[in-house]
């Protein structure tokens, strides 16, 4: 399978796999910009893609940036149909007690291809009955303690 990149940016970098087994495709700022505390700005990649048939790209948040900076993609995972040509952005947040800088040339999330599957929707008066039932959040009661 192949991911067509357009550079549209003359700084833009080629997303590419750090390692031969890595699942993310890093996604790099073209941008130069501080985030404040609790502030969240689109960043720009300054490229579009074009996906192979039957895929979608997930943007995620990079976890040294989480860990180290508290800066998270906002609507994680973020999806980039595969029909979209347009700019990938990243919207980045800063969840710190600290400003922190976007530089040109950081890595500040990464790209995951992944297959979609396409379902048949159908209006129905009831659902099959399960176990679970429509138990949602703390349903089993079990809470687990961890001390270190």
């Amino acid at each position: 399978m192949k991911l067509k990149i357009l550079k549209l940016h003359e700084s833009a970098i080629v997303p590419k796999y750090e390692y031969p087994n890595d699942a993310g495709l890093d996604l790099i700022s073209i941008d130069e910009l501080e985030l404040s505390t609790g502030e969240s700005r689109l960043i720009h990649t300054g490229i579009s893609i074009e996906l192979p048939q039957g895929t979608e790209a997930q943007i995620r948040p990079r976890s040294g940036l989480a860990l180290k900076h508290q800066i998270t993609v906002l609507n994680t995972p973020g999806t980039i149909d595969e029909g979209y040509r347009g700019e990938i952005g990243v919207i980045l947040i800063n969840h710190g007690k600290s400003p922190f800088k976007v530089t040109r040339g950081m890595k500040v999330a990464q790209m995951v291809i992944t297959p979609v599957i396409h379902v048949e929707v159908e209006e129905v008066g009831s659902l099959s009955h399960t176990s679970r039932g429509s138990g949602g959040f703390s349903s089993t009661g079990i809470t687990v303690k961890v001390e270190i």
